[in-house]
């Protein structure tokens, strides 16, 4: 796109949200046809087009549940730090099943999972038998050049993709049995993401961008501002919340991407690439705070990375080679 056409549509949004008195009104108004893709982060508001999202939306960091049809009663999200997850996830209108038990063990085991994606007639397998295992509390560092499969082998685990063959086990749950609508819950519930591209909304301070996904989930003001304050403190932006993204570091804005993906209190954060954008001063700050997350709050952390040094500081590194895991 070109600058001035760019500049043109910061200017129509601009002033979209200048008719509403506040950014909930806005958010409200593009609810229909927005509500996934905002709230995952995945789109900026100047790309949002206004006709339904036909896309499958992929929940990340702020994953949020579907909005519930009208007659059902809206989700919240619980505030305290040692709040209980729920025993098992609702169950889906369209397959009356329990989709998980409850959430106590926080354990990833992969088996044997393969993936090959169709380019024209020919089929690129990306992943190729992998298996591994992923323990409550750890922090984990996926490593390989560039292709072997790293990311992709991300988007598996956090439910992002669908494995050609092979199962992932979240919790004891596989997750191949989850209808679309059980996995979005699942993820909402259960995993963070925190991608390279941070996703954060450019006309929105950040103390609103942290609140994005609780306003999709419908959370009163009051408890979704202590929220976004409590995250900030967490990752030390707590004198930033008033701040538009372009007045922030590359740092900052990291992590404020990270407290976004921690506001539902998810038991596992993957993040690909965290630190690939940024020097190593702050690199070893974002690796501090992955320390931090699971030490106070007990998150399971899986990062992707080709830099050495920060594999090193993860508890353990597993490295991909042409889709498979290499020999020690």
């Amino acid at each position: 796109m070109k600058p001035e056409a760019g500049r043109a549509r910061a200017e129509d949004i601009a002033a979209f949200l200048a008719k509403f008195d506040d950014v909930e009104e806005a958010i409200d108004a593009i609810r229909d046809f927005a509500q996934p893709a905002v709230s995952a982060g995945l789109v900026d508001l100047p790309d949002i087009k206004p006709y339904p999202m036909t896309a499958k939306l992929l929940s990340p960091a702020a994953a949020t549940p579907p909005a519930n049809k009208p007659g059902e009663p809206a989700a919240s999200l619980p505030l305290a730090k040692n709040s209980e997850k729920p025993a098992s996830l609702p169950k889906d209108p369209a397959n009356q099943s329990d989709i998980a038990p409850a959430y106590s063990k926080h354990h990833i085991a992969v088996t044997d999972l393969a993936k090959s994606y169709r380019v024209g007639r020919q089929t690129i397998p990306a992943l190729g038998g992998v298996s591994l295992d992923i323990f409550a509390g750890e922090f984990v560092a996926i490593t390989g050049a560039s292709g072997s499969g790293k990311s992709t082998l991300l988007q598996l685990i956090g439910g992002l993709d669908k494995p050609s063959t092979g199962q992932i086990l979240i919790n004891d749950q596989p997750l191949s049995r989850l209808s679309d609508r059980q996995l979005s819950r699942f993820r909402s519930r259960e995993i963070g993401f925190v991608f390279q591209s941070f996703y954060l909304q450019p006309f929105l301070t950040l103390s609103a961008n942290l609140e994005i996904p609780a306003m999709f989930a419908r959370v009163k003001p009051k408890q979704r501002r202590a929220r976004a304050q409590e995250l900030a403190e967490l990752v030390g932006l707590a004198d930033r919340m008033h701040h538009l993204p372009r007045e922030l570091s590359g740092g900052q804005i990291q992590r404020a991407a990270i407290a976004r993906a921690l506001f539902n209190r998810p038991n596992i954060l993957l993040a690909d690439e965290p630190t690939g954008n940024l020097d190593s001063a702050n690199s070893d700050r974002i690796i501090d705070l992955f320390h931090q997350i699971r030490r106070e709050l007990g998150t399971t952390v899986v990062i992707v990375t080709h830099n050495p040094d920060i594999a090193a500081a993860a508890d353990r590194e597993i490295r991909l080679k042409d889709g498979r895991i290499a020999d020690a």
